[in-house]
């Protein structure tokens, strides 16, 4: 059976797959991610939001798959990373309090759309179905903000959470109740949609029903 590797060390895309029935081991890729971005600014001028989300996703599975792939039979590897767009702009972890806080003076009230890309690696041996493919796509979800004022908005950063996410905040967490609605996935709010993930594996010729774990 296949084993899924997850190449991100989000307890939120962790506790998604969980969720689903999925146990995947965790090998977290340590890619240099601004060193990436600059280099694929430099070859693909300009570099879309969707397109630097797939770069890094790309990266962070290709890098675990060569360190696993000795090491299992069986591994699919799937690595991810998240944006947010607004304005045509990508909006990452805030570097700083004030930085976080500038963002949601910025967001609330208005709608960005959450940019995830997924990139899965097939890394199992042939006689287990692997075929050594890598691909990958981008899920987008557009998320519509609540207009908050400045003391909540200083209240929420003030517990941390935003500068630990992209776009300065959650949806399955303290920040839920800033969110108003999603139109798309919202697992891809989270940083990892489903849906992508079990098409991807579809390509690979591998039902979603062989991931989940026995209960």
């Amino acid at each position: 059976m296949p084993h899924l590797v997850l190449a991100s060390q989000s307890t939120a895309r962790l506790t998604t797959l969980r969720s689903a029935g999925v146990e995947p081991t965790v090998v977290v890729s340590h890619v240099d991610e601004e060193a990436l971005l600059a280099d694929a600014r430099r070859r693909f001028d300009p570099l879309e939001p969707a397109g630097a989300v797939l770069v890094l996703a790309q990266a962070k599975a290709e890098a675990v798959a060569s360190r696993v792939e000795d090491e299992s039979t069986s591994a699919l590897v799937l690595g991810c990373d998240s944006m947010l767009e607004l304005d045509g702009e990508v909006v990452g972890k805030p570097a700083d309090a004030e930085e976080a806080r500038a963002r949601w003076r910025a967001m609330r009230g208005r709608a960005g759309v959450l940019r995830t890309g997924h990139w899965l690696v097939d890394v199992r041996d042939a006689d287990a179905g692997g075929t050594g493919a890598t691909l990958g796509a981008t899920s987008s979800t557009t998320v519509h903000f609540a207009d908050i004022d400045d003391d909540e908005i200083d209240a929420y950063v003030a517990t941390g959470e935003p500068l630990r996410v992209a776009g300065a905040f959650t949806i399955d967490g303290l920040g839920g109740p800033y969110v108003e609605r999603v139109e798309g996935d919202h697992h891809g709010v989270v940083g990892l949609s489903l849906p992508l993930l079990r098409e991807l594996l579809a390509e690979l010729d591998v039902p979603w029903r062989e991931l989940r774990s026995p209960r």
